[in-house]
């Protein structure tokens, strides 16, 4: 019987990519995300109602979120896989000049909606002797201008992978943050509020990660024998490295 692999935020980018790929290896997927319509026309490509399974809901919504995982049909109900990858982040200007709700909704999304799914799940998950894989981001070690609450959110999810780590001991599941740098998806049109100006001058020239490299290094670590745990990727495209620290100097007269 094939495997199944849940994934969240599924209709677009990353979630997108890693659904294919899993299918590509044979496994079944179960989607989430918030677009029915997006849902819907990926399930058909991926193969019909016998390969993927959607669930239309809002990741910061725990009843919604309950509601789906219990509505699971039974050929899709034991997850061998969990790949938290909803997330998104809002803005790009410093912390004085940030929207309040906007940072609300990234900690909604980004770590309270993580935390809420792995949890409903972990019963079975322990089970099932799964992996879990979670999506952070290279801002959860290297803090950029602008990064803020989104670095703080990411920040969470990589230590929070190691805590499940920690807690988990014994139990045969297996933990993985994936921490991608630059990577070219509708994340940053998201992030911009539909800014294509923008979007195309952050990737002009600079050969970004794709959403298939990502996809490629969640399946592998998934696919590794049960005894192998990655404990984190961190993934960068070859164009990007650190930047100097920021030093403000003072007028010297």
């Amino acid at each position: 019987m094939p495997k199944t692999a849940l994934i969240t935020g599924a209709t677009s980018g990353f979630g997108d990519a890693i659904a294919r790929r899993f299918v590509k290896e044979g496994w079944n997927v179960v989607v989430a995300g918030r677009r029915a319509d997006r849902l819907d026309a990926l399930v058909k490509d991926l193969g019909g109602p016998q390969r993927a399974h959607p669930l239309c809901f809002d990741i910061r919504d725990e009843e919604a979120t309950r509601a789906a995982l219990q509505a699971l049909p039974d050929a899709f109900g034991t997850i061998d896989a969990l790949v938290n990858n909803a997330g998104l982040a809002l803005g790009t200007g410093p912390i004085q000049n940030c929207d309040l709700e906007e940072w609300k909704t990234m900690i909604d999304t980004n770590v309270t909606g993580l935390v809420t799914i792995t949890r409903l799940l972990i019963d079975q998950l322990i089970e099932s002797k799964a992996i879990i894989v979670n999506l952070a981001s290279i801002a959860a070690s290297w803090p950029y201008p602008g990064g803020n609450v989104y670095g703080g959110t990411k920040a969470f999810v990589r230590q929070f992978s190691l805590g499940l780590r920690s807690d988990l001991f014994g139990t045969g599941v297996r933990v993985t943050s994936i921490e991608p740098g630059l990577s070219e998806s509708e994340f940053t049109l998201v992030r911009t509020g539909g800014n294509k100006d923008a979007y195309d001058k952050l990737y002009a020239g600079a050969d970004p990660l794709q959403p298939e490299d990502i996809a490629e290094s969640v399946y592998w670590a998934a696919s590794l024998p049960p005894h192998v745990n990655i404990n984190a990727i961190e993934i960068m495209p070859v164009s990007q490295s650190w930047a100097p620290f920021q030093v403000h100097r003072k007028q010297v007269s």
